[in-house]
């Protein structure tokens, strides 16, 4: 293999693990969910591919065969990890909106703000038409009086 190769392979495998490090510690310290999805979602993502990555510059550099595994893992997490984390915030905000979160540790605690154009947030269309609506819930470790 040959030396650019090498370093190459080298400095990706370090800026990924740079990456994930970065995005775990996020994901342990934030203080909410709405900021714990960055970690997971931004940086580890792009550690995870910068090691994809290396590993797709190695295997062929040091004269193995080529395997499209890695590139398919890669554009697998590229996709999904954004998406994945729309959904956890849509259900957290649907938690907000109906008064069941129980750490509301984000600054919204009452209620979501109003939106711009004055109508409803797009994730709670047809929620007033809900012919279950979610039952009021007490955070734990609080009783009703």
């Amino acid at each position: 293999m040959s030396l650019a190769a090498e370093i190459l392979v080298a400095a990706l495998l370090v800026l990924g693990g740079g990456f994930i490090l970065i995005g775990s510690w996020g994901l342990a310290r934030l203080p909410s969910l709405m900021t714990r999805l960055h970690g997971p979602t931004k940086a580890t993502t792009l550690g995870v591919g910068g090691c994809l990555i290396a590993s797709m510059i190695y295997f062929p550099a040091s004269g193995q065969a080529w395997s499209a595994h890695e590139l398919l893992i890669t554009i697998f997490l590229l996709l999904t990890a954004p998406i994945s984390a729309n959904m956890i915030a849509k259900a957290h905000l649907h938690r907000q909106g109906h008064h069941i979160d129980p750490n509301p540790a984000d600054g919204i605690p009452d209620s979501l703000p109003a939106p711009p154009s004055g109508g409803d947030w797009a994730t709670f269309q047809g929620a007033a038409a809900d012919p279950h609506p979610a039952p009021q819930q007490d955070p734990p470790g609080r009783r009703r009086r």
